[in-house]
């Protein structure tokens, strides 16, 4: 990797390029920066997710994840280079299936809502599809390994389940929508 960073104003960046891992200089404003950027975004998102009261087995996974995600900026910011292995995904399919077990089935959509700590994630979540949609938009631009893909993908995936997760934590539920066509159908069968 490259150098670390032990002053934060260099000054390096002001002409509009950033060094990646790799020593190379890039524009700020390519695939690759707004993928790291995303991530980041991410990563940060989590951060705050945990400052709410959390279950241990929740905040135990949301840390993991932020370490995770950190390896994924790392291996987006050194072309050709592997740092999210494909454990880290199965690590989220296995997240995924424990969490969503304790779940009763969706009879309708939900919107992004409840707790805070539920809306928290359902933020994680969005900003998790953006970096995923930013890291198939480099993916078909430049070879990019699956994992860090799959990580995102299963990653929002994971968010959207603890976000209904969180609002059941003291007796809450999902926040549903109101469709009107359910509607329409509810008054039709009273």
């Amino acid at each position: 990797m490259g150098n670390r960073l032990t002053q934060i104003a260099t000054r390096t960046g002001d002409a509009g390029t950033t060094g990646l891992g790799n020593n190379e200089r890039v524009s700020k404003d390519s695939l690759r920066i707004h993928a790291l950027g995303d991530v980041d975004e991410l990563n940060s998102h989590i951060g705050l997710l945990l400052c709410e009261p959390l279950p241990d087995g929740v905040r135990t996974l949301l840390v993991e994840v932020q370490h995770q995600l950190f390896n994924l900026g790392g291996e987006l910011s050194i072309p050709g280079f592997e740092l999210l292995k494909p454990a880290a995904v199965l690590a989220l399919d296995e997240a995924l299936a424990e969490h969503n077990a304790a779940l009763p089935r969706l009879q309708e959509f939900i919107l992004p809502a409840g707790t805070r700590a539920a809306a928290q994630a359902h933020v994680c979540r969005t900003v998790a599809r953006r970096a995923e949609r930013t890291v198939v938009a480099l993916g078909a631009a430049e070879a990019l390994n699956d994992a860090p893909r799959q990580y995102l993908n299963r990653l929002s995936d994971l968010m959207f389940v603890l976000a209904r997760v969180l609002n059941r934590m003291d007796g809450g539920d999902d926040v549903y929508w109101k469709s009107e066509r359910l509607a329409k159908q509810e008054n039709a069968t009273e």
